[in-house]
């Protein structure tokens, strides 16, 4: 094996594989080594548009921060990004390619491989060592023929492989010996060392299990990794923050749970603040009490309106905005509070044209040629409980297809990004990662205590923004220390050299 790389697998999804090589990534960085993450393909629906303008998967963004280098979408030639049930739209190298459904991309997975292989090999090229990561477990022999992302990509890395399964689910055991049992022997022999990971409580009491696994498949259980608190961001939206509420502030923050969520990480930084109560709503009641109402990005704008009305959640979203109550919209949501939205090419719907929620005035129209860039928004003083902060510039990102037409009525709180009503409760914006310096999250928090007849101020002087770049720093330090405290690092050393 030549040295370069280390790959993770799972023995199925969720066991924890993203935040590994994100960990991996800050330890051998830590270590003086100029590393870098890579996953052939990645479904996801969050996503992050690069210096080039390029789309990529946010998991291996996150782990790009983690090793402290520029994302690039040679870290993910491959993104799909599911549009309905059946289908998903295919990136390539950052641009989309089309739509299939599941056998058309079955198909197609051969035609990719040659890309995947040059993009790796260039990507190799450039850094000491490349933590590759895996997607689902490499034992799903359904699916194996046309792999691009598990033991073909190791083979085509000539990559060591780390195994890793999830004690917290149970069955760690049987899921690590079954894969293992499930793959062919040359595919084994590429397995160096397994990982236990999730787990909680004293690890003594594993230890005959741990030598009875090694016993059985002949592989050293290199470490158990405890459950681990670090806040690092979820890769897509089975995350189990859609359903949970975050914080215990006086200020309530309910975002809209659409069907095809895309970005929820933009509300990170509000869920941190500690004056707020961030939860996610599903039906019309878990609206009932809150202060600001979020509508989030989505891959489907159209058909998530459309959702909406059939769940009854239109209606109360619009009485919160006639209440005077903060209502924002960001990237698919800022577009559902247009007048019309429009899809003459059926970029996103069957539907060619449906009502918006009509708090905005402005149509949007769905243009073939999507929008990938990274951007900024200066605040204008259009909103007076904004107009202090007029100038400040915020950063982000912008990921979208709609072009939107503006009506005489139309104001703009952040320009050239957003449109705002009259009265400025209710606002809209393409731009992702708006409340990541804390700026923004601090103005909101405090308009909606005000509007609530609270003291404007915060109740102490802890009760600030979260810069989440700082803040992301922390939480890489806490993983990578728990991870390095866990694994046997000198037998991981010793894969990653190929010995």
């Amino acid at each position: 094996m030549r040295g370069k790389s280390i790959m993770l697998q799972g023995t199925g999804s969720s066991v924890g594989k993203s935040m590994l090589c994100a960990a991996l990534c800050r330890i051998f960085k830590e270590d003086g080594l100029r590393v870098a993450p890579f996953k052939s393909q990645n479904m996801a629906l969050n996503s992050f548009a690069t210096k080039e303008g390029l789309e990529m998967g946010r998991a291996q963004v996150v782990q790009a921060q983690a090793a402290g280098v520029e994302p690039s979408v040679e870290m993910n030639p491959i993104l799909l990004k599911p549009t309905s049930d059946r289908k998903s739209q295919v990136i390539c190298l950052g641009r989309p390619i089309g739509n299939m459904d599941a056998v058309a991309y079955h198909n197609y997975k051969p035609n990719l491989r040659q890309l995947v292989k040059d993009t790796y090999d260039r990507l190799e090229s450039k850094y000491d060592a490349v933590v590759i990561e895996g997607a689902g477990s490499p034992a799903e022999i359904n699916l194996k023929e046309g792999d691009l992302v598990n033991m073909w990509m190791a083979e085509a890395a000539d990559a060591p492989v780390l195994l890793v399964g999830d004690i917290d689910r149970g069955g760690v055991f049987a899921s690590l010996y079954g894969t293992v049992m499930l793959l062919e022997p040359e595919e084994r022999a590429r397995i160096k060392g397994m990982i236990v990971n999730k787990f909680r409580g004293d690890v003594r009491i594993l230890e005959p299990g741990l030598r009875m696994i090694e016993d059985k498949v002949g592989i050293p259980v290199i470490g158990v990794v405890p459950w681990c608190d670090a806040d690092i961001e979820d890769e897509d939206s089975v995350s189990e923050r859609l359903t949970a509420v975050s914080g215990t502030g006086e200020v309530t923050v309910a975002v809209v749970r659409l069907k095809h969520i895309s970005n929820f990480t933009d509300f990170q930084a509000l869920s941190l603040h500690p004056g707020v109560t961030l939860k996610y709503a599903l039906r019309p009641d878990d609206l009932e009490g809150a202060d600001v109402v979020i509508l989030p990005g989505t891959k489907n704008t159209i058909d998530d309106l459309i959702d909406l009305r059939n769940r009854n959640m239109l209606a109360p979203i619009v009485r919160h905005a006639r209440a005077g109550k903060l209502l924002l919209g960001v990237c698919g949501g800022y577009q559902m509070l247009g007048q019309v939205l429009r899809d003459p090419h059926g970029v996103e719907s069957a539907a060619p044209e449906v009502a918006g929620l009509g708090l905005l005035d402005m149509a949007v129209t769905f243009e073939p040629e999507k929008r990938t860039v990274q951007a900024e928004g200066t605040l204008t003083d259009a909103v007076d409980w904004l107009a202090p902060l007029a100038g400040t510039r915020v950063e982000g990102y912008e990921i979208h297809s709609g072009v939107n037409t503006f009506g005489e009525s139309a104001r703009f709180w952040m320009g050239p990004t957003g449109a705002c009503n009259a009265a400025g409760n209710v606002l809209g914006t393409y731009l992702h990662g708006l409340f990541d310096d804390g700026v923004l999250a601090e103005a909101v928090v405090r308009r909606a205590r005000k509007l609530k007849g609270l003291p404007e101020s915060p109740v102490s002087a802890e009760q600030a923004a979260v810069n989440m770049k700082a803040y992301r720093e922390e939480q890489f330090d806490i993983l990578a220390r728990t991870v390095r405290e866990s694994l046997d690092m000198e037998k991981v050393y010793a894969i990653l050299r190929g010995e």
